[in-house]
């Protein structure tokens, strides 16, 4: 018969080893998120060569991540995980965007659906920032192309219907991208009307001075 120190000890050599998986993990996803976090920043200074130098480290911690849970579902699925993975998602995807590059695929970063979603959704809402830096300097046909790719996403987004359950509270993200992108517009749409103003009173400026 098997004694209950032996099953105890067997125990306990498990939940070691899974708490310093854990330990690793959450090391790694917060190195993730950093990484990501920088990422974005430099993408919104323009500085797309830092960006991608920034974006290569966060791909080789996503893959340490990985590597830390994939023997154990538990780890792989909690929130500090996907959370890491899910900003990945976001600094891929936003610099695909402002570049004009081919935007990455679920399997292309080796993310959940989910998570693919939810980063797909927050750099949604970050290229809001991107529209208007480039309306200050008047910019506007760049800027609509950008409000064009939100809508796009908008409009995937509000084509998943499945429970939070099982997408992860996507519907609030939806909801939130909803409201970024309509002030978006409306910023748009105000900055064109003062461009065709300027542009307007310059002609008359020019015909009244001849």
């Amino acid at each position: 018969m098997v004694s209950l120190e032996s099953i105890g000890d067997r125990l306990r050599t498990t939940l070691t080893a899974k708490n310093e998986a854990r330990d690793t993990a959450l090391r790694h996803s917060r190195t993730l998120v950093r990484y990501c976090a920088n990422t974005i920043r430099a993408v919104h200074r323009g500085e797309m060569q830092m960006a991608q130098a920034l974006l290569k480290k966060a791909e080789e911690t996503t893959a340490e991540l990985r590597a830390a849970v994939v023997d154990d579902p538990d780890l792989y699925y909690a929130g500090y995980t996907q959370d890491g993975m899910k900003e990945w998602v976001e600094a891929n995807v936003l610099l695909a965007l402002v570049t004009g590059a081919q935007l990455p695929t679920p399997d292309a970063l080796q993310v959940e659906a989910a998570t693919y979603l939810k980063g797909l959704a927050e750099a949604a809402t970050e290229l809001r920032r991107t529209v208007l830096d480039i309306i200050r300097e008047d910019h506007s046909e760049r800027a609509e192309g950008l409000l064009e790719a939100m809508d796009e996403i908008y409009s995937l987004l509000v084509t998943i219907d499945f429970p939070d359950a099982i997408t992860g509270g996507l519907r609030r993200s939806t909801d939130v991208v909803r409201g970024v992108r309509e002030r978006t517009r409306g910023d748009l749409t105000m900055s064109l009307r003062q461009q065709r103003l300027q542009q307007a009173l310059r002609r008359a400026e020019t015909v009244g001075s001849e």
